[in-house]
């Protein structure tokens, strides 16, 4: 029986794109014609949903709705539901789309193909397009299996650009956020070897990326479960001898376990990208304490004003959680305090989301939806006040940008070292030509809201070898 053609939806974050690249390589390597958004859609469309938050539940929900519409039109033959969502609550998905052929955990990656199969075989055996019955492939984290079966990323087929791409470090997290539904989905953390990591990012490289951006649940933690002694800064070391790689960038940093060997190791070697993205979730030591950050104000003021002296124009990206249960209006004004005062280079602020069977959603005190987010609108005003005066005063300077697509009318979505793919702002190249990839020296002409307007100064560079 000839292997179904195959339409793949990717949602949430880069940690689930790396799943989904994942999973599109198995079935190409499996023999299934990949199916592209320009291309129509395919006899099996699959969605890798995101968990995490209520929000991105609906959303899942919305999408997989629509595929059962062209499931019951005839178009689509079966559905498949895989990822964070399916982990989190496979049964109540099914409910709620009970068009659904298969369901797909994070653990269970690699069924991917057996699910895509057996809904081939279902649907053959079926002479309606209704579902006769869910075909399960779901597990609990278990460490024997995960180092079998899911310790490896390579041979992706990437969704990415082909001149960046996403590099995971570990999978799960240890660290017990009261608001956090991740440990419960992706399970305790646990780390792919120095070797594993290395060979990844040679096979990226080999395939046009030239910028590899490093993440997990808690890119600090690095080598605690494997017991790799030299930790996160033993790793950006052994990475920064890749030929071909411009920047290596770190996502996801958690704050308490940022040690000063991490610091040299960023400021040291020419590949590390001058950026941490280290949320912070918030200011006030009460919240902290509530979120079981294990980290105070002083500290985290301490490790701050480490990273901007000693390593030499950094871009810090933070995130903060508004309307945590019991935040008072004085933890929101400090945290709007600090927020103007320390002047982020990027930050987002995301309402707080109750989400059942973490701690928080226990908690007593939950503040009402609408003052959730008038304090999210104040928070994101303030930072938007830091963001462009930030940008006026890079007016003038020169600096390289890596190309992120063809231009349109003479203009070149672009990003400087301190800007990360898909969350942060972007620099528009004007007055030349690029290919995607190019590393260009550009001079700072102007601004646009929170973008930058650049111009060449002096041509390309090449790529450090």
């Amino acid at each position: 029986m000839p292997m179904p053609s195959v339409s793949f939806v990717s949602l949430g974050c880069p940690k689930n794109l790396v799943d989904s690249e994942k999973m599109l390589g198995l079935l190409a390597e499996a023999g299934c014609p990949i199916v592209s958004d320009d291309s129509g859609i395919g006899d099996v469309v699959i969605v890798n949903t995101c968990g995490f938050l209520s929000a991105s539940r609906d959303e899942a929900v919305d999408v997989l709705r629509e595929i059962a519409e062209h499931k019951r039109s005839g178009r689509v033959q079966r559905i498949i539901a895989a990822g964070c969502l399916v982990q989190r609550d496979g049964q109540g998905l099914m409910r709620d789309v009970p068009e659904i052929d298969a369901l797909v955990g994070v653990n269970n990656r690699q069924d991917i193909v057996r699910a895509v199969k057996a809904a081939a075989e279902q649907s053959a055996d079926s002479d309606t397009p209704a579902s006769p019955g869910s075909v399960l492939f779901l597990g609990t984290y278990h460490e024997s299996s995960w180092k079998d079966a899911n310790k490896s990323d390579r041979a992706r087929l990437r969704l990415t650009p082909a001149h960046y791409a996403y590099l995971r470090m570990s999978e799960g997290c240890n660290q017990k956020c009261t608001f956090c539904t991740i440990p419960s989905i992706r399970g305790p953390m646990h780390c792919k070897g120095v070797d594993e990591i290395m060979d990844e990012a040679r096979e990226l490289i080999a395939d046009g990326a030239v910028e590899i951006n490093l993440i997990g649940q808690d890119t600090t933690s690095y080598g605690q479960d494997i017991g790799y002694a030299p930790g996160l800064s033993g790793l950006l070391k052994t990475l920064n001898t890749l030929d071909g790689a411009h920047w290596i960038r770190l996502m996801y940093a958690y704050p308490s376990d940022f040690t000063d060997e991490m610091i040299d190791a960023i400021a040291e070697n020419e590949r590390i990208a001058k950026y941490i993205d280290i949320p912070l979730q918030h200011i006030s030591d009460r919240v902290l304490r509530s979120m079981h950050r294990r980290v105070t104000r002083k500290e985290t003021e301490v490790l701050l004003e480490k990273l901007r002296d000693r390593i030499p124009g950094v871009s810090i990206r933070t995130t903060f959680i508004s309307g945590f249960p019991g935040e008072t209006q004085e933890d929101h004004d400090e945290l709007h305090d600090f927020i103007r005062d320390f002047g982020f280079d990027m930050l987002g602020v995301f309402p707080y989301s109750n989400e059942p069977g973490t701690p928080a959603h226990n908690m007593k005190t939950h503040l009402p939806q609408e003052l959730i987010e008038e304090r999210v609108e104040e928070l994101m005003l303030t930072q938007q006040d830091v963001a462009f005066e930030r940008n006026e005063g890079r007016i003038g300077a020169k600096f390289d940008v890596l190309i992120d697509d063809y231009g349109e009318d003479g203009i070149y979505p672009a990003r400087h070292e301190g800007q990360a793919p898909e969350v942060d702002s972007i620099v528009y190249v004007e007055g030349g030509e690029f290919d995607p990839g190019d590393i260009v020296k550009v001079r700072c002409t102007g601004t646009h809201e929170y973008d930058l307007v650049a111009r060449p100064a002096d041509g390309k560079l090449p790529i450090i070898q």
